[in-house]
């Protein structure tokens, strides 16, 4: 479904360009939004970011740049909040992929074209050599009603009555400290049916994006993104079973004890501390992060972790 601005505020969805012409009053009043982002602390990252904006703004489309990015390029007036990416019809990361999980925290559903500064890339699929141009198809695909995007699954864990920040990568469920001494005890149920317990550091419920990150550093699985699956990962368990890969749309509860307090990390930034004993669910939450642009190689991604 394509997203689209009305130059008066209006967001519309899945309209045809009679039908915008006709509701916008002409052509000209209607106009696409693109939100840029840069690697904070990086001059290449804003450089770049200058560029691309610079690029756009030639088109019909409006775009803007986040408030820290704006301050590097000397123009803080001409900023504007990060959260306000979930407003844009594009958002353009230019970083690692770090900076791409950033974006996506506050894109909502908003579709990201990542421009990979980092060494990787397994969500930064544009080179810094062809990002104008990559952006630029993504306006001109946009304005046909033909822009490609493709859906990751995101995360949210659940206690009682908190919900945690959505997470493209992965859910962590530990103690407050990690090594000797240290651990929860634990029952892993997945659609209610036991399938671990014991004592360990912590639990991790990855995405297929996420395999590749912390849940490989704890010896799970790599993940092809096209594997519709979450993996569950138990941390250094005194006793415990293989990593488990379950369906996208499963039910993991994990019930912690043996600790007055269990930390929750979404994405290892987005942390919250409760009481224990506790039943935590991890479940695949809305929306998900939607990704636009040339997809990156994930085989061509993974030989550059060797």
């Amino acid at each position: 479904m394509m997203l689209a601005r009305w130059a008066g505020g209006l967001k519309l969805s899945g309209v045809s360009t009679d039908v915008r012409t006709l509701l916008s009053g002409g052509a000209n009043r209607w106009r696409m939004e693109v939100g840029i982002v840069a690697r904070k602390g990086s001059e290449r990252a804003v450089a770049l970011a200058e560029e691309v904006r610079d690029a756009v703004a030639d088109t019909s489309a409006t775009v803007w740049v986040d408030a820290e990015t704006a301050t590097a390029l000397g123009e803080p007036a001409a900023g504007r909040a990060v959260e306000a990416l979930a407003d844009c019809d594009l958002a353009v990361a230019v970083g690692g992929d770090g900076t791409f999980l950033f974006v996506a925290r506050n894109a909502g559903d908003t579709p990201i074209v990542g421009v990979n500064l980092g060494e990787v890339g397994f969500l930064n699929a544009v080179s810094p050599e062809t990002a104008v141009e990559a952006v630029i198809a993504e306006v001109e695909a946009f304005a046909r009603d033909e822009m490609a995007v493709r859906e990751a699954p995101r995360l949210a864990a659940e206690a009682d009555e908190w919900t945690s920040v959505p997470a493209a990568n992965e859910v962590v469920i530990q103690s407050a400290r990690r090594g000797p001494g240290a651990g929860i005890d634990y029952e892993i149920e997945v659609n209610g049916s036991r399938y671990a317990g014991g004592h360990a550091d912590g639990v991790l419920v990855a995405t297929p994006t996420g395999s590749t990150a912390y849940n490989l550093s704890e010896r799970g699985p790599l993940v092809h993104p096209a594997v519709n699956g979450l993996i569950v990962n138990e941390m250094a368990a005194a006793d415990g079973m293989p990593p488990l890969v379950v369906d996208a749309d499963a039910t993991v509860t994990v019930a912690v004890e043996g600790v007055e307090e269990v930390v929750v990390a979404s994405d290892g930034r987005n942390t919250a501390t409760l009481s224990a004993p506790v039943e935590v669910t991890v479940e695949r939450t809305s929306p998900p992060m939607r990704i636009a642009g040339p997809p990156s190689n994930f085989f061509e991604a993974l030989g550059k972790l060797s």
